[in-house]
């Protein structure tokens, strides 16, 4: 067999794969190229009943997706802070799919962390205010081809309106 002819065989093993590789990377280039990262909204906290010392919380979440394709989530993590204290925090796995211009709701569960949330009560009988400022952070895992999608909602909570709320 000649140096041509060897040549030329082992090209066309390798051309579809390469075709194929080029084709995938062209494709996620594109897909990133545009790709608008989703808002996940905090709908609601509730406390769960007791199931031991730690208290548990059910989380309500919107996640909105403003591209074309579905977003297909393994996983999730995330946060709730209340003035910088990280107050409560939870890990998830199996989302539902979010459709292509559409929405999911999800209700996860997350702990509290009893330090933290000491340290919180501590510093808010010595500093009493009006308003506390929050911070919710996601983490949204769309697999290891994938980069981490990241998003953080902020903002305050006037503690007038709790305490007018809670008086009726």
């Amino acid at each position: 067999m000649d140096a041509y002819t060897n040549f030329g065989a082992r090209m066309g093993r390798l051309l579809p794969a390469g075709l194929l590789l080029a084709g995938m990377l062209s494709g996620c280039t594109t897909l990133q190229s545009d790709f608008e990262t989703p808002s996940v909204e905090l709908l609601a906290v509730r406390a769960l009943p007791a199931d031991g010392i730690a208290p548990q919380f059910e989380i309500d979440l919107r996640v909105l997706n403003p591209n074309r394709t579905d977003l297909r989530l393994k996983g999730a993590s995330y946060s709730i802070s209340i003035e910088d204290f990280e107050l409560v925090k939870g890990v998830a796995a199996n989302l539902p799919v979010v459709p292509a211009y559409g929405e999911a709701r999800f209700k996860l569960k997350a702990g509290m962390s009893w330090m933290q949330g000491i340290k919180f009560l501590t510093t808010m009988a010595n500093e009493p205010r009006d308003t506390v400022s929050y911070e919710m952070k996601a983490k949204l895992d769309m697999g290891a081809l994938s980069p981490a999608i990241r998003v953080t909602e902020a903002g305050e909570i006037s503690l007038d309106n709790l305490k007018s709320a809670g008086k009726r």
